[in-house]
């Protein structure tokens, strides 16, 4: 990473808090990213591309390339096992490519431990209301599933403060904004130490 400045960031979020959408308008923005696409053990959802959306696998393909130490981080989320191509990430930033991470904090966690050059970033909702209104809007989980998913986000979303950057979704346009001011190197507005944005973070989280 250092030896051509090519660099990992690595956004985590809550569930529904739009992870996804932003990342995929970062790089719609920016085609010169590469955007990791992750190993998942889940059941692909109809909109959903193989190979485009996620790697889907089985359990004992995930094992074996867990093994083989294919997996630069790995973790459950619910139920389901979700991980990082190693080789993948190595062969873009070996070629000067900035290479961007979609994952949880718990890998998140892991790939701080193994590559400390990363850089971190943390997207919250507005509001928990907001939030509730996204992942009932999606129409895509039962109502036990939501309530489960609502229940574990705010744990996730204890984790913040673990993070380089905290980026607030509340318009679509303006957090892919923040977001590439952050890659840009000119995001001090969401760095970890801003005291007006650590203010907004504790009315959210309560």
């Amino acid at each position: 990473m250092e030896k051509n400045n090519a660099k990992l960031f690595v956004i985590a979020a809550p569930s529904g808090a739009g992870k996804t959408t932003i990342v995929k308008a970062l790089v719609a923005r920016n085609p010169d990213l590469r955007f990791s696409i992750s190993y998942t053990t889940r059941q692909k959802r109809r909109t959903e591309v193989d190979g485009v959306d996620y790697f889907f696998v089985d359990l004992d393909e995930f094992e074996r390339l867990d093994a083989e130490g294919e997996l630069l981080e790995s973790a459950q989320v619910f139920d389901n096992f979700y991980a990082t191509s190693r080789s993948q990430v190595e062969k873009h930033l070996a070629e000067g490519q900035n290479v961007v991470l979609e994952i949880d904090w718990q890998g998140a966690r892991q790939v701080r431990a193994s590559m400390p050059e990363c850089v971190t970033i943390f997207i919250l909702p507005p509001s928990l209301e907001e939030l509730e209104r996204r992942l009932r809007d999606r129409r895509t989980d039962s109502p036990e599933v939501i309530e489960r998913r609502l229940r574990d986000a705010l744990g996730d979303m204890s984790h913040w403060d673990e993070f380089d950057y905290i980026i607030i979704n509340d318009r679509l346009e303006r957090a892919v904004d923040d977001l590439e001011d952050v890659l840009n190197g000119s995001g001090d507005t969401c760095a970890r130490s801003n005291v007006a944005l650590r203010r907004i973070i504790s009315r959210i989280i309560g």
